[in-house]
């Protein structure tokens, strides 16, 4: 079997890892601002998933592109590329605005306040940075035609989302729950190496963005 892969689409996908990594940087150092406030993280069981899937997403992208020797398809592959920057433009929006309450994990930080900036100003978008994450997981593949890659990710990644969503949902619950009862905040992200999170709270519900991440986050 050949290899027939474009070095430019290899560039494209080694710069989004390096994307990843430095959203690794951040989350570690916001991870340690929210636990020096008396952070509680949760969600650690899926998290190891996250990583997996989104490594998998660059591997699968350069294997199948590389292997099964896809075409750059310029009516499809250019408006993918379109979408891959918009994804990272969303994912940087969400991680900027939120500031040290964004992370990859999921962290209850009891006391603050709920963010209304950004992304988390649009009533309509409760999840902007797993938005991010689900865009590029498609498109990323599709610059070369990598079909397969990006309904493989889109599938899991609507699955782990689940999860996820439902592992914050649980978190900010059982801080409501425990007296006395405060205002809080759920750092999480969208993406991870990913990824990602993006949860858009309701008025009377702790902030939450679920970047990986997301976001995470991605989130």
């Amino acid at each position: 079997m050949s290899w027939h892969l474009s070095s430019w689409y290899l560039l494209l996908v080694l710069l989004v890892g390096l994307e990843r990594v430095a959203e690794l940087v951040v989350a570690r150092r916001n991870a340690r601002w929210s636990m020096a406030r008396g952070g509680v993280m949760s969600g650690q069981g899926h998290y190891p998933w996250m990583v997996a899937l989104h490594t998998g997403l660059l591997a699968g992208c350069l294997l199948e592109a590389g292997l099964a020797d896809r075409p750059f398809v310029p009516a499809l592959g250019w408006p993918m590329i379109v979408l891959v920057v918009a994804a990272q433009g969303l994912r940087w929006w969400c991680i900027t605005s939120l500031g040290p309450q964004w992370n990859t994990q999921v962290i209850v930080v009891p006391g603050l306040a709920l963010v209304e900036r950004g992304p988390y100003r649009l009533r309509w978008l409760r999840h902007p940075n797993y938005v991010a994450v689900a865009v590029e997981g498609a498109a990323l593949p599709l610059v070369h035609t990598a079909w397969v890659t990006a309904l493989v990710f889109t599938v899991l990644n609507a699955a782990l989302m689940v999860v996820r969503i439902r592992c914050e949902n649980d978190a900010l619950a059982s801080l409501a729950a425990a007296p006395p009862a405060t205002t809080s905040s759920t750092t999480v992200a969208s993406t991870v190496p990913s990824t990602v999170a993006g949860t858009r709270p309701s008025k009377d519900a702790p902030a939450t963005d679920a970047p990986p991440g997301t976001g995470g986050t991605p989130t």
